[in-house]
């Protein structure tokens, strides 16, 4: 009788958690829906304003007074939220994300002022998230941002960490000339193992110094005791399997330092922290490590294992006449601290020049 009684209660117990993951969920969609339908209206204000401003200098000479009256009309009678700062916002919400052609001079009236929503940018990210890619004055790199931020489902937090470590400028430097255009238009998109490199990984939030000795084991547990962060600055479809895995071979023993799994790429990814510089040694070990794991660990239907020496100083010509062409094996620089976003940027635009030049003179030919 008694053995009955606690799974009747278990049972209710279960019943009671999935009704209240399911008015949770409900809740954040409520909330999403809310936040997503505020954009719209913030966006419609915005449009509003700037048609009124353009209607004529005078309108345009005095629109701050407007700003500041309609604030003062727009609180008293719907209350707290419509501040002559928001109402800024507002109108710098439409003029970043124009309307196929902006240039709508023609007079207008209440009901064509504000165009349909398929007219309109898509909004798909809080209020909260588009103040932030606002500040970005480069249209490509604020496309990549809005993409990423919806598709990881970034809160704010991490959308604000995310440009301040430069990420798109760091994943654009790591890829060939012709792939910094997609990301803009589609975002980080995982198709193959160079897909997942960046350089510099930046790992501030483990809170070392660089100034301050550390080993490669306070390296090690600094990653795992902030390992969302770590699994977050690893980009798309990290997973976490072991720390100084170990594995015998010829009645030797040998450890990883780090075991992760790729399941976009449906791959290991293994991962040895180096602090000092990287050698050919250390070159050597990885690629064996990497055979061990695609010859006993790896199952038929995943890819190709990935090794990925994380080092603090690395020389690209070492590691280029070391390992073989179709090695997929990667030094990749961490640093500590955030990378001077000015410096990625001027390189970024020498990249992306390059790229338009060389587009310009393929159309000329053809």
């Amino acid at each position: 009788m008694e053995e009955s009684k606690q799974i009747i209660v278990k049972n209710e117990e279960q019943l009671f958690d999935a009704i209240s993951r399911l008015i949770e969920e409900s809740r954040r969609q409520v909330a999403k829906a809310v936040n997503t339908a505020m954009v719209y209206t913030y966006y419609g204000v915005g449009q509003y304003i700037v048609e009124f401003e353009q209607g004529g200098k005078e309108r345009a000479a005095y629109g701050k007074e407007v700003l500041k009256r309609l604030s003062a009309r727009l609180t008293e009678k719907y209350g707290k939220g419509w501040s002559e700062e928001t109402l800024k916002k507002c109108r710098k919400l439409f003029f970043t994300y124009p309307i196929g052609s902006t240039s709508q001079t023609q007079s207008t009236t209440s009901k064509d002022l504000v165009h349909t929503v398929d007219q309109m940018h898509k909004f798909t990210l809080s209020w909260n998230h588009y103040q932030i890619l606002m500040r970005l004055q480069n249209l490509q790199e604020r496309s990549f941002y809005e993409i990423e931020a919806y598709n990881q489902n970034w809160s704010v937090r991490q959308l604000q960490r995310q440009i301040a470590s430069s990420l798109y400028e760091r994943l654009a430097l790591s890829r060939d000339k012709d792939e910094v255009m997609r990301l803009a238009n589609e975002g980080q998109v995982v198709e193959k193992p160079s897909d997942i490199i960046k350089n510099p990984l930046v790992l501030e939030f483990l809170g070392l110094k660089s100034e301050i000795a550390y080993s490669e084991t306070d390296l090690e547990t600094a990653i795992l005791d902030k390992l969302e962060s770590f699994l977050l600055e690893c980009g798309k479809g990290f997973l976490f399997e072991a720390r100084q895995k170990r594995f015998t071979f010829d009645e030797d023993n040998f450890y990883v330092d780090l075991v992760l799994y790729n399941r976009i790429l449906q791959c290991y990814v293994l991962v040895d922290l180096k602090i000092d510089k990287l050698t050919h040694q250390d070159l050597g070990q990885m690629m064996m490590y990497v055979n061990y794991f695609d010859r006993y660990k790896r199952l038929e239907f995943e890819k190709p294992t990935i090794g990925i020496l994380l080092c603090k100083d690395k020389n690209d010509a070492l590691v280029e006449l070391t390992l073989p062409k179709d090695a997929n094996i990667y030094a990749q620089q961490y640093a500590l601290c955030l990378p001077k976003k000015e410096e990625l940027q001027r390189k970024l635009k020498e990249w992306i020049r390059e790229y338009e030049d060389n587009t310009d003179t393929s159309d000329s030919k053809e």
